[in-house]
Order: C-alpha cells, then structure tokens, then sequence
C-alpha cells in the first residue's frame, strides 16, 4: 500500500478540545497514521481557549503531526472567519502548510473557525469532508431552534439572533454550496444525518461512515469505589443533552445512583435541579482509563439528548466495554441500539424507569 500525505483541518483537536467530534478526528487521524501515512492535523487554538477550554497533558507522541493555529488576536480572527466565511488571519499559513506538506488529501472536518466554506476550494488534492456536526445546514450546528426547541424548518436568522450570534449573511450567496462542490466525498456520520443534512437543503451526495473505536488491549476492571449500584451519563454537561429529563426518574427509581461524568456551561443549573436527591452525584471529567473502569462497573449509560446529533461515540465507546445503552428515541440512536441489540430506547419518563428496572435486574 501507497503511504498517501494527508491534512486533515478542524477547528478543535486534542488538547485544544471539548472532546466528542474532536476525538473522532483524533481517532482517524491515528488510524491513518498507523497504517503508513503521513497525517497532519491543523487546528485552531483560539477557538478552544476563547470558549475557556483549558489544555489538558499532551499525551505520548502518537505519529501525528499537530499543527495548532494562533492569530494576534484570537477573537478577531474567529470572528472575522465566523462572518466572512474564509480564513483571514489565517489564510497565508495555511497556505504555506498546504504547500511544504504537498498533501495528496486534504480532510476537512468541523471547519467553522478555522477556515469556514472559504477553506474549502485551497489547494489541489484529493477532498474529504467529514460532517461531524449539523453545520452544513445549521449555523447553531445542532438544528435546535432558538436555544429551545428541535428544528423542523429553517429560520437561521432569527435563530441566531436568540443565540446572541451575529448572523453569517454568506450563507444566503451560495458560498458555502459551491465550495462543496470542490469537494470529492463528503460523509455524514449515521443514515439519520444524511437524510437531515438532504432534509435541510444540502445538494451535494453523501456517504455514511460511523465513528470506529480502536481495539482495547485489556478491558478495564470495573470501578469498585462505589458502595451502590449506579446508572452513568457521560458528555458535556448542556442543556441539549437532556440530563435534567432523567432527575425525576431517578426519584422513582431508588434502588441504583447516577453518577454524572463531564463538565459544562449547564453544570451550575444541573447541580441546583439535583439539590436533595442524595442518589445523584457530580464527578467531573475522568481520564480515558478512568471512564473504561467507570463503564465496566455500570449496569448502563443512559443517553437522553434532546437534540438531533449526527452519531453518538458514547454508545459505542459504552458497547465496546460490556456496558448496556438506554438512549432517548431520537435522532441516529435508534439505528445504533437496534443494529448493536445491546441496550434499550425511551420517549417517556415511564419507559426510561421501566429500561432502568430491566437493564439491573437482567
């Protein structure tokens, strides 16, 4: 086999990452690497720390070439790449990297600050666009109208307003459509997103790859510091993924914990719902070695996302570790439960308990 140049963009990348599509990337990227070829990943810094996202360790080398990009000043660049739709502050190093690496593809991922559609249509090779998110057609990207609300039809200008967002008038040129039109593949993350991302008005074919998980060389033994049987959420902790559903079920259900892993803007809010329910507990971020242990001792991971994702790499990450789903009946969840047989789907608070009962006493 051919070892194939590749530079793969994204706006977020490990450690300069919130985690979810910015470890997908990380995973492919490692992949490739791993099977001969010259990977080099270009992110964007800015973004990451303006958000308040603090660097986490490196990690060991891993074959990856980590390009990070910083500009004078962070905020304008994001911002000026956010309403124009092109790398400004950018443009001339990444031109520079595109042409020193002579790249045979160029893999773009969530592109949103680090180049927008203008990214694009740079240089020569072969092109993959991996649509990790609802950008494409949403420029929220998660297709939840106002802050409140699935989006069932478009009205992005008042919708980014009520997200206090100036809105990106280069949506309405065709910019974005004819700069996909420069691009070879373009992949959706699960069926559901295809047929959103065609719903919304997307021209362009895609194709489906699910995310994938490297080979464990040893399951993690399960966590043992728990005295009780526990329930597990995993993720950031916002509104969208639907974590304060599942309260009022946990007082219905007092014969098993929820122990909560992650952080986020909604933490405070979450905590407050939480006051005086002693079988629900905050523990913040773990380590990779830290979730597999936390997994493997859980009689499930209930995943109750109100918003239309494009996968789900906890489902997975939860099935390649013993551990059973019970995720809400929305969006790509259905067609990773049913397809895997390991776990359980809910619309009502009913059938969440009801799967919760089961899923223990199985």
């Amino acid at each position: 086999m051919r070892s194939l140049r590749i530079v793969m963009f994204t706006t977020f990348y490990p450690p300069y990452s919130f985690g979810g599509d910015a470890i997908g990337v990380q995973r492919m990227a490692r992949a490739l690497a791993d099977r001969g070829h010259d990977v080099s990943v270009v992110h964007d810094e800015d973004s990451y720390l303006i958000l308040g996202g603090k660097v986490q360790p490196e990690g060991a080398p891993d074959g990856v070439r980590r390009i990070g990009l910083r500009a004078r000043s962070g905020l304008l660049s994001n911002l000026m790449t956010q309403q124009l739709g092109r790398p400004v502050a950018h443009a001339a190093r990444i031109r520079e990297i595109i042409a020193e690496r002579k790249p045979d593809i160029l893999w773009y991922n969530n592109t949103s600050l680090i180049g927008g559609p203008g990214l694009l249509p740079m240089g020569e090779a072969l092109k993959i666009y991996e649509a990790h998110e609802h950008w494409l057609v949403c420029p929220t990207h998660v297709l939840w109208r106002h802050g409140q609300e699935l989006c069932d039809e478009r009205r992005c200008l008042k919708c980014q307003l009520t997200y206090r967002r100036p809105p990106q008038l280069w949506r309405a040129t065709g910019m974005l459509d004819r700069a996909l039109d420069k691009v070879d593949l373009i992949i959706a993350k699960s069926e559901f997103s295809r047929a959103k991302h065609r719903e919304f008005g997307l021209r362009q074919e895609m194709t489906v790859l699910p995310y994938f998980l490297p080979d464990l060389p040893r399951l993690a033994d399960p966590f043992a510091g728990h005295p009780r049987p526990y329930f597990l959420f995993v993720g950031r902790l916002e509104k969208i993924k639907g974590l304060q559903d599942v309260f009022p079920a946990m007082d219905r259900y007092p014969d098993a914990d929820l122990l909560i892993l992650g952080d986020g803007d909604y933490a405070g809010e979450l905590k407050r719902l939480a006051a005086g329910r002693p079988n629900i507990q905050f523990l913040g971020r773990k380590t990779p070695e830290e979730l597999d242990a936390y997994y493997r001792g859980a009689e499930g991971l209930i995943v109750p996302s109100i918003c239309y994702e494009t996968f789900g790499i906890i489902l997975i990450e939860s099935f390649r570790l013993g551990t059973p789903v019970i995720a809400r009946r929305l969006g790509p969840f259905p067609e990773i439960v049913e397809r895997a047989g390991g776990g359980a789907l809910f619309e009502t608070e009913d059938e969440l308990v009801a799967a919760m009962r089961m899923l223990q006493s199985d």
